[in-house]
């Protein structure tokens, strides 16, 4: 990953192919999520390199040969642990990059990209709903535990909509009827309403859309195809071409000769 990026970094400069975001200057490859993540990727590795408590307790191993439980390991197993988690969900996000080979997985995969929109608004909106709520829940004259402030009102709202508010809980809440009014309110709000709305822009979203996703992934597996072509050589290229046999004429039929320049497939009877 460090010789991909020195690579064409050193190409975007030479060819002055670079993005000003003010007095900033980017190479032109970063400004695509597959460099841009790329670039992450390499960087949680070096820092994994980095912390990595095995090549920490190499002086004081206790006589074990590869372990990672010493003073100095200890202390870096967590920020190492995030790190390794940070790399994995990035190197699984550049993996994605593969539904190119099919072109209804990458119709789906751009679908997908394109209704992150209705969801950041759903989002919006709940994180509004939560807030005025809480405030709401707080000013409230209650003793229920779960609802002592702002910020604890806010997390039990949030595990109401997520479906992980308990049942005990729920037991508690009869007891005070102002909030119990307020939580079904709420639950009415967000779980009944937004819920269904989201659920109802999706699909439109995803009908609206469908159609020109399957054009654009043709479109852009073509555009990888091209990208790809330069890096082919020549050698390899001609030994394809010989391997196509298209100077041979094609059989239509038991000696119905025809034309050539082209690939026979042959189909059901």
């Amino acid at each position: 990953w460090v010789i991909y990026h020195v690579k064409f970094s050193m190409k975007d400069i030479r060819s002055n192919a670079l993005m000003r975001f003010g007095r900033c200057a980017i190479p032109e490859y970063l400004c695509q999520w597959q460099g841009f993540s790329s670039l992450f990727l390499t960087i949680f590795l070096l820092a994994m390199l980095c912390m990595e408590p095995i090549l920490h307790c190499m002086q004081n191993n206790d006589g074990f040969l590869f372990t990672e439980h010493c003073a100095e390991g200890e202390r870096l197993l967590f920020p190492y642990s995030i790190m390794s988690t940070a790399a994995m969900l990035v190197y699984f996000l550049l993996l994605s990059d593969l539904s190119v080979f099919s072109t209804r997985v990458s119709a789906f995969a751009l679908i997908c990209t394109r209704v992150v929109s209705e969801v950041a608004l759903f989002l919006f909106g709940l994180t509004f709903f939560v807030c005025a709520f809480a405030c709401a829940v707080s000013a409230l004259e209650q003793d229920d535990p779960d609802f002592a402030g702002i910020p604890k009102s806010g997390v039990q709202l949030i595990k109401m909509t997520l479906g992980m508010f308990g049942g005990v809980h729920y037991d508690i809440l009869s007891e005070y009827p102002a909030l119990m009014v307020a939580a079904v309110c709420y639950i009415i709000t967000t779980v009944v309403f937004m819920l269904n709305l989201l659920i109802a822009q999706l699909t439109c979203s995803y009908q609206a859309t469908y159609l020109d996703m399957v054009g654009f992934a043709r479109l852009n597996r073509g555009k990888i195809i091209t990208e790809t072509m330069p890096s082919v050589s020549k050698r390899r290229w001609e030994a394809f071409i010989c391997s196509l046999r298209l100077d041979e004429r094609l059989e239509f039929g038991v000696g119905d000769i025809g034309f050539s320049r082209g690939k026979q497939s042959l189909g059901a009877a």
